[in-house]
């Protein structure tokens, strides 16, 4: 295991040292911010514009709201120095949601004819998108995230969309071996890296062509935000993201966008406390009977955890488990007094839900997602562990 991994599993990890550059707590709080200039604020307020003075020849970087946003730049700008941190040509457009971030990559890169590799254990909105792109004449094939088998389908393939890990089942698999496999068979790489995070994993690092996500999640940590993002090195390839994003005008609002900056300072405090805190619950889980299919990364028997360690800085805030039913999963969520139930995941405060009341998720009716939030661990271990006792069959 690298050292970055294990403090990432401990929730002591800062990131890389003085050596070489600032540390994750260091370039969280200051990303994207502006020069500073005498008597302006350190981080400028959001810029509430649908149009900028603009005489002459349209030129310059500000001509017309759905095209560009002083208050999305510095966001960009500090989503990029997260995801590909000292690198230069690395550029990131902001997006009204995660989905909006999704659909700008998949529909930009796509055309008729072309093949897609999709992970068949996603995000529950991706068969909605296999959907939409099997009627614009693009096939699609999909294959599990676990144990790289994706690698089994990609022959022909224009694009590959990986999500590591996967969203309920926390499933990960090698990015750098399937983007190497995918660009020698000419296809590019999309990784959807809403539950890393950048400070839990960064793809272009490990040869993905995109780096998606949703700041929704745990990126912006207070659940008041819709927002997504794509980072990304090719400048033509981009240049279509950005186009799509002109098209669908799939933007953010300035509001959106300055509170996403304005939460990402606090990232690694959030990042640390709440990844730390997740392995802690998934430790106290291990040993109750009700309980089967625990998954986390960073617990050391996970199936997940010696591909997690060799590419992830911290393993994330989410644990999923199983219990017996339906009624005793819907019980013990009743039951918690510090878990609010809700769909989403990476805020503050921690949810839980049982995920197959969506019916889009293929897992067990008693399947929990659990959302670790920033809450005392003692507390949080005492509230789950008292909830399955009081509902116990």
């Amino acid at each position: 295991m690298s050292d970055s991994a294990t403090n990432g599993s401990t929730g002591t990890g800062g990131g890389r040292g003085p050596a070489s550059g600032p540390g994750d707590g260091t370039r969280a709080v200051r990303a994207g911010l502006p020069e500073p200039v005498k008597h302006e604020p350190t981080l400028p307020g959001p810029v509430f514009a649908a149009h900028f003075h603009l005489p002459g020849d349209p030129t310059g970087p500000y001509t017309y709201g759905r095209d560009e946003n002083p208050t999305w730049t510095h966001l960009e700008s500090a989503i990029g120095e997260l995801e590909a941190p000292g690198q230069d040509g690395v550029e990131t457009l902001v997006f009204a949601s995660g989905m909006a971030a999704i659909s700008s990559v998949l529909f930009s890169q796509l055309r008729a004819g072309d093949t897609a590799v999709l992970p068949d254990d996603g995000y529950q909105a991706l068969p909605l998108v296999r959907a939409q792109l099997e009627a614009y004449g693009i096939e699609v094939r999909t294959a599990p995230t676990g144990q790289d088998a994706q690698l089994d389908v990609l022959d022909g393939a224009k694009l590959l969309w990986i999500e590591t890990p996967s969203n309920p089942g926390l499933d990960v698999c090698d990015v750098r071996r399937l983007a190497e496999a995918a660009h020698a068979r000419g296809a590019l790489v999309a990784v959807d890296n809403t539950l890393a995070t950048p400070l839990g994993q960064r793809p272009l690092e490990l040869g993905a062509d995109f780096s998606v996500a949703s700041g929704t999640k745990q990126l912006t940590g207070h659940g008041d935000v819709l927002l997504g993002y794509v980072a990304g090195r090719d400048a033509g390839a981009m240049a279509a993201v950005r186009r799509w994003r002109k098209i669908v005008g799939a933007i953010p609002g300035p509001m959106e966008a300055w509170l996403a900056h304005r939460s990402i300072a606090t990232l690694q405090l959030r990042v640390d406390r709440q990844d730390a805190t997740a392995l802690r619950v998934a430790e106290a889980l291990r040993s109750r009977p009700e309980i089967t299919g625990l998954r986390h990364p960073g617990l050391p028997d996970d199936p997940s955890h010696k591909v997690a360690s060799q590419q992830m800085l911290r393993y994330g805030c989410v644990v999923s488990f199983t219990l017996p039913s339906r009624a005793r999963a819907d019980r013990f969520l009743d039951a918690l007094h510090l878990v609010e139930g809700a769909t989403s995941f990476g805020g503050v405060r921690s949810t839980a839900e049982r995920r197959g009341r969506w019916g889009g998720d293929a897992v067990p009716e008693g399947f929990i997602r659990l959302s670790v939030g920033a809450e005392d661990p003692d507390d949080l271990v005492a509230d789950l562990l008292r909830a399955l006792d009081e509902t116990a069959d």
